[in-house]
């Protein structure tokens, strides 16, 4: 984001009562039943910025999610189908969704009970579910799906556009349009089908299976088969202009753009090959199966963002912004932050990969930029100067500030300063061998300067991460 596994089969079946709750928080309820087994899952995984954001007790495999939503009445009709596996004995679970009423849950295909508290939704099991059991939630629900307004004042969740919606979900954004375990460090493989009035396109991650229209309705069917945190799954509905290619190197391209951006961004986005396949050559291969771009109006979203696969933008990109999204999908997508105090881990890498881009392509070389920043010359005004030592790069002081300046320009930084300490060739390998040690998975900034030490144990980083990672103000000498 700019400033700006196969299903799960069930494999355990449990007798549950129904209780069918309120949306904004109804009680719980039921005939008594047997004692709960087992604790109950925590109502959040303890982010240190966002301490409700995901819970604990379970894995989530794969969503499967089935949505209807109308613009005109702003109604989102959706069922969630959750295969997940119990890491411990569980005698309640929690998911997160924000808004909404929830109609019915189920485990196994029998009733559950449930209740709501905020954002918290608490599925009962009766008689509780064992350690390593796999288990399948299905949660119905409907109403109208909210905007959420983060701590930094942009706003994400289901965001209603002039022609339909764009539902964006960092950080925690997508609980606003289905239940689920919504932290970056639960990744699951899903399954997107929606339904929006014809004429009306509904654009997701991976790939489109199926287009039908049925009764003045379509019905557009995704699947995402690589693990994909909450935060980067998207929708997009509108009346899009959609082309579909292939690279030459045979990857699926999808891009849907806006009609009033179709003219000002066909020229940037017909770079799409050219920018993965140098992407690929400086990063490693490209961990997903498909890739694209959706572009809305420049009014129906305040910055652009790396939803997987697919990243949007607010109006036609620029080649830089097009190179920071597409690198994200390597760094922030397949390799994912434990936590959103790594956020430099993101921001850092896919902002180097706009000074690689440059400096590979006619631009200024890396060094030229990093010594820019440092004497304050880069950026227009004296305040965007200052901005970039405001605060470490891998300690922001609060969540509203994970998307500040230090933690882009500031993490490039850092970057930089390990690749003159180790030379290039460690460093193109350093590029390419985070990006494949943790594909698919999660990690933190602990793991990195780890693997940044082991890939050169000749070399002492105790300044480096000292004075530029966690150091306060400008280092003294670049």
């Amino acid at each position: 984001m700019p400033r700006s596994v196969p299903l799960v089969p069930v494999a355990l079946l449990l007798a549950l009562s129904l209780v069918a709750c309120g949306g904004g928080g109804g009680g719980d309820g039921g005939d008594g039943g047997d004692d709960v087994r087992g604790r109950a899952g925590a109502p959040g995984v303890g982010d240190p910025y966002f301490p409700g954001a995901g819970n604990g007790g379970y894995d989530v495999r794969h969503y499967g999610l089935t949505l209807d939503y109308t613009p005109r009445t702003h109604r989102l009709a959706g069922s969630a189908r959750i295969d997940a596996r119990a890491t411990h004995d569980l005698g309640a679970f929690n998911l997160d969704l924000k808004g909404m009423k929830v109609e019915s849950v189920e485990v196994a295909g029998r009733p559950a009970r449930f209740q709501r508290k905020g954002q918290e939704l608490t599925v009962r099991p009766r008689d509780g579910i064992r350690e390593g059991a796999a288990f399948t939630t299905v949660v119905r629900y409907s109403g109208a799906p909210v905007t959420i307004t983060d701590p930094d004042g942009s706003e994400e969740g289901w965001l209603r556009t002039e022609d339909g919606a764009l539902a964006l979900g960092e950080p925690v954004g997508s609980m606003a349009w289905f239940p689920g375990n919504h932290h970056p460090s639960d990744k699951a493989t899903y399954d997107i089908t929606v339904t929006v009035p014809e004429g009306l396109k509904a654009v997701s991650n991976g790939e489109l299976r199926s287009e039908t229209t049925k009764r003045g309705r379509t019905r557009f069917a995704w699947h995402v088969g690589q693990p994909m945190a909450p935060y980067v799954a998207t929708v997009a509905v509108g009346r899009f202009e959609t082309r579909r290619s292939k690279t030459p190197d045979g990857l699926p391209v999808y891009v849907a753009v806006d009609p009033e951006e179709a003219a000002a961004s066909k020229a940037v986005l017909a770079r799409i090959p050219q920018v993965m396949k140098w992407a690929e050559r400086s990063f490693g291969p490209y961990p997903f199966s498909s890739t694209g771009a959706v572009v809305d109006r420049e009014e129906d979203a305040g910055y652009a963002l790396e939803t997987q696969t697919r990243p949007v933008f607010p109006g036609a990109p620029s080649l830089g912004l097009l190179v920071h999204e597409l690198a994200h999908q390597w760094y922030g997508d397949s390799v994912t932050p434990e936590s959103w105090r790594d956020m430099w881990l993101n921001e850092g890498f896919a902002t180097y990969a706009e000074w690689l881009w440059q400096e590979e392509h006619g631009g200024y070389s890396a060094q030229q930029i990093f010594e820019l920043i440092h004497a304050g010359d880069w950026f227009d005004s004296r305040a965007e100067s200052d901005a970039v030592w405001a605060f470490p790069p891998g300690r922001p002081p609060s969540p509203g500030q994970i998307s500040d300046p230090p933690v882009y320009e500031g993490g490039a930084m850092v970057l930089h300063k390990i690749r003159q300490k180790v030379g290039d060739g460690r460093f193109r390998s350093l590029l390419k061998g985070w990006a494949a040690a943790h594909r698919y998975g999660n990690a933190d900034t602990a793991d990195f300067t780890a693997y940044v030490e082991k890939l050169a144990p000749d070399e002492d980083f105790s300044e480096i991460w000292r004075d530029w990672l966690y150091g306060k103000g400008r280092p003294d000498s670049p």
